[in-house]
């Protein structure tokens, strides 16, 4: 057993903020020239998203791969022994080709795009991103080190672990240079949690790697010309371009160049968040990537009061991130929520007990300063303590009218037709599920501070979308709370068309007076109880993640599904779904197999009922490679619609073809997840799916 730092969650997401707030900070002007950044925008000290009309919260591949790939630690049981094979196979899980989470430029062009490729043609890592596959300018690119912020979180004050998690992981894409800058930054930031000294944190992370590699020599030069030229950071910084520059490099986004300008950075920023992310953002190149692991190591360095002590980078983001992956429910998240993930899986490694915050609610608001998410309407929110001195989300509102209700809601899905089209047309999609579902039941523990004057009538409330794409809102019956009343709402959400929730919250439907409710927490549980397939409106359609070649609405079907070579899913739901059953219908044309999954967590990781080509029914799991778990003979007719479902409850996994129980089997290597409708090599067909308890 390894102790943990007695601030660990605390620091866990102050990096995760750093990390997020970097992105988005760099990410309008990412390849921009040092030159151009200054004449256009000037030191970057601020968001300048607004300046060049662009949102600020966006899906980025620093962010969604950082948090996704870690993912690999706990789908192995959190081994520290964990293989670049084994996350070679998460990235098989997790990433839909050309959609989700990389920069999908190309063989050869883009490194993480040609890793993949070998990937998926078998070739396992670390040969996957091998200079002896790939040569080495693609092997040395910048992605290696971006991804990398989640191996050194698990790791807290063990460097060299970090430093030989990230050389696994890194390997998985990357070679040579690249892997080094991932060791060196997986250390320091490790080691940041015990160690606030920036020279002896380079010390640290310099010893992981050769000493007669160019990013020692680089990092042992920048320090000399931080020692020169004291607060100057230009001069350094033209030393740097100098002698290792782009030009002096291949490929579109080395690692050598940028790993210097964090270096760079981290010395003239003096333990400053605010002056060190803008002179790694005002000085170019990468700047999302540069400036997002420059924010985690510097989260965890100084802490929440680190990034609090100069402008208010928190209040923008308001924790918001988006992972779009094939985890179906996890596009829409935030930082606390990827904090607490990080803080289980560093306690798993270190052999000690976790008790997350609140009896694991999904939104506790126990870290300082965090909101998940919530804004308010008519309304104000912080993160404050109550009065049993509790972090809660603070609701700060004034006398309200009839009908003129306030409410603080969270996303569970995408918040606009808007933001989804923009997201498309960015070439990085927020594919996603919403989390929320009818037939699931959502808690709220609520709380009106002491010094209300009257009662108020507060409700669970839902932000829906409806036939033209625009978002109402739903609510149960009030509740009333009086002055330092503890309620806990509960709703279970009605059927609501199968039209998507875009999010929840609570609202103060009748207030006599002005005051504060605290919100302590909200979660939901349950099965959902829903069925799916076409509406009005287009959100419906977007509430699937696609993983198949081709899924269109415009078919007179709700579900047509074509994938050309291997096996393709249209994914639906949330990782937390346990004990369900689903029904489909199912019409195979030309196709290998076709079927409906359950419990999926990605594109290889779940229970199905298949029907094959070869004259078979068979129940399936995929989980590193295809178990056939049961099966029996079945002569399966092209064209022909057949009704299949699929119950989950434990162990037991059961399928039925057209009301007729056909197998069974027992397997609890899979415990939750959401569902898919499955293609393999062909053409297949589906009006509606349901699911329900089981």
């Amino acid at each position: 057993m390894t102790a943990l730092p007695a601030d660990y969650s605390e620091r866990v997401y102050a990096g995760v903020l750093g990390k997020i707030i970097g992105v988005y900070l760099g990410r309008p002007f990412e390849g921009w020239s040092n030159e151009a950044i200054e004449k256009r925008l000037g030191e970057i000290d601020y968001y300048v998203h607004d300046k060049l009309n662009v949102p600020l919260i966006v899906t980025d591949d620093d962010i969604s791969g950082t948090f996704t790939f870690i993912r690999a630690l706990e789908d192995y049981g959190c081994d520290p022994n964990i293989s670049p094979r084994q996350i070679g196979q998460t990235w098989l899980n997790y990433l839909i080709e050309n959609r989700t989470i990389l920069w999908w430029g190309g063989l050869g062009n883009s490194t993480e795009h040609t890793a993949f490729m070998r990937l998926a043609a078998g070739i396992e890592a670390p040969h996957s991103g091998s200079m002896a596959m790939n040569g080495q300018v693609v092997a040395e690119q910048i992605g290696a080190q971006i991804f990398i912020d989640g191996w050194a979180m698990v790791a807290p004050g063990d460097p060299e672990r970090a430093a030989d998690l990230a050389r696994r992981a890194g390997s998985v894409s990357h070679d040579g240079e690249a892997v080094y800058g991932a060791q060196v930054l997986a250390a320091m930031e490790a080691a940041a949690f015990t160690e606030s000294d920036t020279n002896k944190l380079l010390d640290i992370g310099v010893r992981q790697i050769p000493h007669d590699s160019v990013l020692y020599r680089m990092i042992g030069d920048i320090r000399g010309w931080h020692a020169k030229h004291g607060d100057d950071w230009r001069a350094t910084f033209a030393a740097i371009k100098a002698n290792y520059g782009y030009d002096k490099y291949g490929g579109n986004c080395h690692m050598v160049p940028n790993h210097g300008l964090i270096v760079h950075a981290l010395l003239h920023g003096d333990d400053d968040f605010g002056k060190a992310l803008m002179i790694v953002n005002t000085s170019g190149w990468d700047t999302d990537c540069n400036s997002g692991n420059l924010g985690c190591l510097l989260g965890i360095q100084h802490g929440l009061a680190g990034i609090d002590a100069g402008p208010d980078w928190r209040g923008p983001v308001s924790d918001i991130c988006y992972l779009p992956s094939a985890d179906s429910g996890g596009g829409v998240s935030d930082a606390a929520t990827q904090a607490t993930r990080i803080i289980r899986m560093g306690h798993a490694l270190a052999g000690s007990d976790y008790e997350a915050p609140k009896e694991g609610a999904r939104y506790h608001f126990a870290y300082a300063g965090s909101v998940q998410g919530f804004t308010g309407r008519k309304c104000v929110v912080q993160n404050r303590h109550n009065a049993s001195g509790e972090r809660a989300l603070a609701i700060h509102f004034d006398r309200t009218e009839s009908g003129d209700s306030v409410c603080a809601t969270t996303a569970t899905f995408v918040d606009s037709l808007d933001t989804a089209k923009y997201f498309e047309r960015r070439g990085y999609g927020l594919m996603t599920s919403p989390m929320l579902s009818p037939g699931q039941t959502v808690h709220a523990a609520v709380e009106l501070a002491k010094n209300a004057d009257e009662p108020v009538e507060t409700a669970i409330c839902l932000r829906v979308f409806d036939a033209e794409d625009k978002l109402v809102t739903l609510r149960n019956p009030a509740t009333a709370v009086g002055p330092g009343d503890r309620e806990t709402l509960s709703w279970t959400i009605p059927d609501l068309g199968g039209f998507p929730i875009a999010a929840v919250g609570v609202e103060v439907v009748s207030a006599p007076a002005g005051g504060t409710l605290y919100l302590n927490r909200l979660d939901w549980d349950g099965a959902p109880e829903v069925t799916l397939g076409r509406i009005p409106g287009s959100m419906w359609h977007r509430a699937w993640v696609n993983g198949v070649d081709q899924y269109s609405p415009r078919y007179q079907e709700s579900f047509r599904l074509v994938h050309n070579r291997g096996t393709g899913l249209l994914l639906h739901g949330a990782r937390d779904w346990t004990d369900y059953r689903v029904r489909a219908d199912v019409t195979p044309h030309l196709v290998r197999r076709a079927g409906i999954a359950c419990r999926v967590q990605g594109m290889k990781r779940y229970y199905a009922l298949v029907l094959a080509d070869a004259g078979k029914a068979q129940l399936v799991r995929e989980l590193d490679g295809t178990t056939v778990l049961a099966e029996c003979d079945f002569n399966v007719e092209l064209y022909r619609t057949y009704r299949l479902e699929l119950a989950v409850v434990g162990s037991s996994i059961a399928g039925s073809i057209d009301g007729e129980a056909v197998l069974h089997a027992e397997d609890d290597a899979l415990p939750s997840g959401g569902v898919a409708l499955l293609v393999d090599e062909g053409r297949t067909a589906t009006q509606s799916v349901t699911i329900s308890a089981a």
